[in-house]
């Protein structure tokens, strides 16, 4: 990412994340009077849903803001990884409320009880709908113009919310006005059961992090292909890939034929290069270069070569 994108790029994220932040604190606050008011379970689990998405909300205000920081001595590559971490202390964090709503939902199966004034959780429902939507639609306008991964996660995630809101609705509605008094506390577990979902998502994406694993497949040969069609290449291998927060890395030996000088070697990794950086601006590449035919180490993983699919395809 050149500095004059980073300037127009993270600027708009952060205000993004600053709105995300906002709304999740307005939702928070009507959402405990309604939880108070009403005494449903379901709408206790999208309180607590709310809370998490606020503390979501914050974890990627401050991941935007960490991400458009450039690396430093201790830290050269970057901070995102910090992103995973939080994102690990939210997981514990979705998990002990999805336990707390599960144990209050059984415990309102041993002890029935009609959840009061419906109407007005119903109102606080949609109403949460609606804020919801003016924040998803704002955050795609800032997607379209960033391409921020961090807000793309966060725009997912409250598109969720506005199921759980419906959720909501339906379990005060079955109770209140059908006599279903079943209905709050299954609706109740359901949300329990799909916060612990989502913290089991949220736990495997961060973990693929901390753990350096590679990008999906289809990634992996797109970004090849660009690098396999640049005149002079003869071969990739050891090509390796790893995403933290909103960077990605990518790095591979690449080999040019034995008898080029080291500066026309090196004129042919500046083609590949830009034209990397031209399809993946926001990719950071390390290529090492080999003579052809060069045999680093017996591993067959390092040694494998990525390119021989696209040789065919570069005239």
């Amino acid at each position: 990412m050149t500095e004059s994108e980073r300037r127009r790029i993270i600027p708009l994220a952060i205000r993004a994340a600053l709105f995300s932040v906002a709304m999740a604190t307005f939702l928070l606050a009507l959402k405990a009077f309604a939880a108070w008011h009403t005494g449903s379970v379901a709408m206790l689990g999208s309180l607590a849903d709310t809370g998490l998405d606020l503390l979501a909300s914050l974890v990627t205000l401050y991941g935007v803001k960490l991400a458009g920081e450039p690396a430093d001595h201790d830290h050269r590559f970057g901070h995102g990884k910090a992103e995973a971490l939080a994102a690990l202390f939210q997981v514990g964090l979705i998990t002990a409320s999805a336990i707390g709503i599960a144990w209050r939902a059984i415990d309102r199966f041993a002890n029935p009880s009609r959840a009061e004034d419906a109407a007005f959780g119903i109102g606080v429902s949609m109403i949460a709908i609606g804020a919801t939507a003016i924040l998803l639609w704002y955050q795609r306008r800032i997607i379209r113009q960033t391409g921020s991964v961090a807000i793309m996660a966060d725009n997912v995630h409250y598109q969720s919310d506005v199921l759980l809101n419906l959720a909501v609705i339906a379990a005060l509605a079955l109770d209140q006005y059908f006599g279903l008094t079943g209905a709050d506390p299954v609706f109740g577990i359901a949300i329990a059961l799909w916060l612990l979902w989502g913290a089991f998502k949220a736990s495997s994406n961060a973990i693929d992090q901390l753990m350096d694993k590679e990008w999906p497949e289809p990634e992996r040969n797109r970004f090849i292909e660009v690098a396999a069609r640049q005149p002079g290449l003869k071969g990739i291998h050891d090509f390796r890939t790893r995403r933290a927060g909103t960077h990605d890395f990518a790095q591979f030996h690449m080999e040019v034929a034995r008898d080029l000088t080291v500066g026309q070697a090196h004129d042919i990794v500046e083609g590949v290069e830009r034209a990397l950086r031209g399809a993946y601006p926001k990719v950071e590449v390390l290529i090492h270069l080999d003579p052809e035919g060069h045999v680093d180490t017996d591993n067959p993983l390092v040694e494998a070569d990525v390119t021989p699919h696209w040789f065919g395809k570069r005239m």
